[in-house]
């Protein structure tokens, strides 16, 4: 039976949860203040933590950073506030915390979660010790997974790993770090397949002895063989061409090839980590895509969300790009403001994380002192003539209601629904007197 430690100080929230928890079959310490919770958690057999953030005594974010100075192993916590920001669970998710939930609280979210963590019972290791904050992923869950995976798939070097997204979401990133955890000291090649001629692609993947066609006047090997013991990373592969899927197959199968011109097969040694924003599956159904060779490649597979749908790494991701701009640029530190935050957590990102660096990178440039220009000359002049327009309309509505009520103020007001302060504020705002009344 999995322990968990509740601290929650409202009586008929953790009544309730104390309840559905039992029922669902957790051991309940149950702590209504932060200092007990604090204390609970110090002892043994404690295996997962529920934290309200808002609680009596001291904050469910203070116990977290006193939890985490007093030992060294975290246990898998969540939090539950119903005050929540972005900013806040940025900043538990950069303390270790597993996971956040808002109020009103979903139970079977919350079960669901605690499960999902049970299932990994060990104590949570502390990632910052392990990872350079450069090296991680993100600090939303799902890239925290994406991490945990990848510790596991490094176990398994020589079984190919298929990496789903949109385009700009970090395929190539993840491939690196999984890189790192398997064989760090050995070549990472990547290759493009959307990017190579089809004449090429074939002598670039496999090789070619001396003489195999006009120009080959070496023998050359390809990225398989470049790639050693380390791992090929092959890009947008459902942009392969048909012909070469089967001969891609076969390599992986027997993890041996032939160059072209060639008769002696020559070891692979390395991991085929493959990429693409593409639907594999839709492929195959329209013959583009060979079946066979999507369920090879895709014994393992990550798959990585867009960033709209991990707001958590947005501004993490922007303070780190910034960052690393100023790093270059020392005369170009800038710093996010609050409009800034808001700003970037508003944008939909259909470009992911390529599109927010280079819209930062820009807003670097461009800035001032430690300002950013986040916004373009067009989206500005946008957004101002959308003003502009937006106020020439009210400013007529406000004139004809005017008109219509011979400026009684009080009429007026009840007829836009607003008070008199506010009409009386407005019409200052924008000149109007009873001489503005044409007709």
């Amino acid at each position: 039976m999995t322990r968990v430690c509740l601290i929650e100080d409202d009586a008929i929230m953790g009544e309730a949860l104390v309840e559905r928890l039992t029922l669902e079959g957790f051991a309940v310490d149950w702590r209504r203040t932060g200092r007990a919770g604090l204390a609970a958690l110090r002892e043994t057999g404690v295996e997962l933590a529920v934290i309200d953030v808002n609680l009596p005594d001291l904050s469910g974010i203070a116990l977290f950073e006193r939890l985490i100075a007093s030992r060294v192993d975290l246990l898998p916590t969540l939090f539950i506030t119903g005050y929540g920001t972005i900013e806040d669970a940025v900043r538990l998710l950069k303390l270790g915390a597993a996971d956040y939930l808002t109020k009103p609280l979903d139970p079977g979210a919350l079960i669901d979660k605690l499960r999902a963590l049970a299932a990994t019972s060990a104590p949570r290791r502390d990632v910052r010790q392990e990872v350079s904050e450069h090296e991680r992923l993100g600090i939303s869950p799902a890239m925290c997974r994406i991490e945990a995976e990848l510790d596991r798939l490094a176990r398994h070097p020589q079984t190919p790993v298929l990496i789903s997204g949109e385009s700009g979401v970090g395929k190539e990133v993840v491939a690196r770090a999984l890189h790192r955890r398997q064989c760090p000291q050995a070549p990472f090649v990547a290759v493009n397949c959307a990017a190579l001629p089809e004449t090429l692609i074939e002598a670039e993947l496999f090789g070619h002895e001396r003489g195999a066609f006009t120009g080959a006047e070496r023998r050359r090997p390809g990225v398989f063989e470049q790639a050693g013991a380390g791992v090929l990373f092959l890009d947008e592969i459902g942009d392969m061409p048909l012909a070469l899927q089967s001969r891609l197959l076969r390599v992986v199968q027997s993890r041996q090839l032939t160059r072209i011109g060639g008769v002696e097969p020559v070891e692979v040694g390395a991991r085929l980590v493959c990429a693409t924003h593409r639907d594999l599956a839709a492929l195959v159904r329209a013959g583009h895509f060979r079946e066979d060779l999507y369920y090879r490649v895709r014994v393992l597979e990550i798959a990585i969300p867009p960033l709209r749908e991990r707001p958590e790494d947005i501004l993490w991701l922007a303070e780190r790009f910034l960052a690393e701009h100023g790093a270059r640029f020392p005369d170009e530190r800038r710093r996010l403001e609050a409009a800034d935050r808001q700003w970037l957590l508003n944008q939909p990102w259909p470009g992911n994380v390529r599109e927010l660096q280079h819209t930062l990178e820009r807003a670097c440039i461009l800035g001032q002192g430690e300002r950013l220009r986040l916004r373009s000359t067009d989206t500005a002049l946008a957004e101002t003539s959308l003003r502009q327009q937006t106020e020439a309309g009210e400013r007529a509505t406000i004139l004809a209601a005017l008109v219509e009520q011979d400026y009684r103020m009080t009429q007026t007001a009840a007829r836009l629904g607003i008070s008199r302060k506010t009409l009386w504020q407005k019409m200052k705002r924008y000149g109007l007197s009873r001489t503005e009344d044409a007709g």
